[in-house]
């Protein structure tokens, strides 16, 4: 029988620590509808004894998921601390109350200046009064896996005692390994079971050295019930353990951690998303399950391996965290399997195997001068090679004006599509906003922009354009990239690319 592991998602109390990353009350609600969606267990909402707009924060979250998501929030073991986190989260449907107190050597003596049997009592006072307001309390073991094991039991033993229905065990500054902190979980958890089997034992890990979800998921192993991340890894420093990373190993290796999870996964990319919407910063490209690379192959041997069987080189889906399919990437690197591919994709025949060696030859020459190549290259690629007039031609870029200004950013663009050119001016709310609607009125394609973002290289000699468009009547969602020394032609290319892919899948099915 599977253990089910709660999920407590901190990304709007210990998440927002991030310097740049402070949200305003309405994307706090906003992002706090969202991890309702997701199904996480808790939300910690914020630390509401902070400030003013963070009190109404959590408030706000209260009065919009609390009838659906158990919602706790920060206090240090201060009378007036808790006061601010019961006020805040008392009419949610099930509210706890989070005390944090440090139990490490160098947090007593130099973060309190007091013994340690003072902090102790300082940690149990807490509790008692916590529990005085609400049946549920969480105490945190501040610095944990850089304290003396006996005073650390003390401290957990004592604030149980006193009315701790949950203790939380931080690695607060990444200093664990995986086999020390699933030892140190194996040790506590087997004293707390004895002491009180009720009592959650609970984890949370930092990412100074790379290992919050190692250490994580190595506690998870040893007894832990509840762990807690954020989305994206997104934390103080060098982050949290990354929600999805987590969720997504408990899935994955299921038969291996008989664990699972309430998480909807297939909500996990669009909640990156908007974090990263919401935040202004971005996933690096190789993250872990929400990664823009995280299901794309460019390798040719992994694209051959693919395109016989998914499972060669895929220990997941990307449908399951709500991602479109699988991206095979044309570069350099990817052999004639994958070629093939994109070339019968086009609705194009292989040919037979001498002609398809020089069509093979002229896509690598091409891959070498653009190092990334799309399905509309393809195309114009086998049409010039075959001499095919192109049936339903795609758009290419002809030439291109932008002046930005405060007044009326304007955009010329000149298109060709087969034999014909199209002409025309925008204006726009900035450059970008003017060039992507002039496209939209030459190419007369209904196209809403979902997600654009522009990236340097290399020192700025070259950028990379990325863009996701949705087509209205289709209902379906398109990217596009492009590389270019010129950011804004970068761009220009992007957005047409993916205009392009949605033109041919309408040709595909037409």
């Amino acid at each position: 029988m599977n253990r089910n592991i709660i999920v407590l998602d901190t990304t709007l109390r210990d998440g927002e620590q991030v310097p740049g990353a402070k949200l305003n009350v309405r994307q706090k609600v906003e992002f706090a509808q969202q991890l309702k969606r997701l199904n996480v267990d808790i939300i910690e909402a914020g630390f509401p004894a902070s400030s003013a707009g963070d009190f109404q924060a959590v408030q706000e979250i209260v009065r919009t998921v609390g009838d659906a998501v158990s919602v706790t929030a920060l206090a240090r073991a201060v009378k007036s601390d808790i006061d601010a986190v019961y006020e805040s989260i008392k009419l949610a449907n099930d509210p706890f109350i989070h005390i944090v107190l440090g139990t490490s050597n160098i947090h007593v003596e130099k973060k309190f200046s007091r013994s340690k049997e003072a902090v102790m009592q300082m940690g149990v006072d807490a509790v008692k009064y916590a529990r005085a307001l609400l049946p549920h309390v969480q105490y945190s073991t501040e610095d944990a896996s850089r304290s003396e094991f006996e005073y650390l039991w003390q401290t957990i033993e004592a604030v149980v005692k006193a009315g701790a229905t949950m203790i939380n065990v931080p690695d607060t500054v990444g200093y664990a390994v995986p086999e020390e902190f699933g030892e140190l979980i194996r040790k506590i958890n087997d004293r707390l079971k004895n002491l009180n089997p009720d009592v959650i034992l609970s984890v949370h890990c930092h990412n100074d050295l790379g290992l919050a979800t190692a250490n994580t998921i190595s506690a998870i192993k040893n007894g832990a019930d509840k762990v807690e991340c954020t989305i994206n890894g997104l934390g103080e420093r060098a982050g949290n353990t990354s929600l999805e990373e987590v969720v997504m190993a408990l899935k994955v290796r299921e038969n291996y951690f008989g664990c699972s999870t309430n998480v909807k996964t297939t909500e996990i990319l669009r909640t990156s998303k908007l974090l990263t919407h919401l935040t202004g910063l971005d996933v690096q490209v190789n993250k872990a399950i929400t990664g823009e690379n995280a299901f794309a192959h460019s390798s040719g041997i992994h694209q051959d391996g693919l395109l016989k069987d998914k499972q060669v080189y895929e220990i997941m889906s990307p449908e399951e965290i709500g991602a479109e399919s699988m991206e095979l990437i044309l570069t350099a690197r990817s052999g004639r399997h994958a070629f093939k591919n994109a070339v019968e994709k086009m609705g194009f025949e292989a040919g037979d195997p001498e002609d398809f060696e020089r069509l093979f030859a002229k896509f690598l020459e091409l891959a070498d001068a653009k190092k990334e190549v799309y399905d509309h290259d393809v195309f114009y690629l086998v049409t010039q090679h075959r001499k095919l007039e192109p049936n339903g031609s795609l758009y290419e870029l002809e030439s291109f004006q932008v002046v930005t200004n405060d007044l009326y950013p304007t955009a010329t663009v000149k298109l060709r599509k087969g034999g014909e050119t199209f002409k025309d001016s925008s204006v726009g709310d900035g450059p970008i906003d003017a060039l992507y609607s002039v496209i939209k009125s030459l190419t007369g394609l209904d196209v809403e922009l979902k997600d654009y973002k522009i990236n340097s290289l290399s020192r700025g000699k070259e950028a990379i354009g990325r863009v996701n468009i949705r087509l209205e009547h289709q209902g379906r969602t398109y990217s596009g990239r492009a590389m270019d020394t010129d950011i804004i032609k970068a761009s220009a290319l992007a957005f047409l690319n993916g205009i392009n892919a949605a033109v041919l899948d309408s040709a595909s099915e037409g």
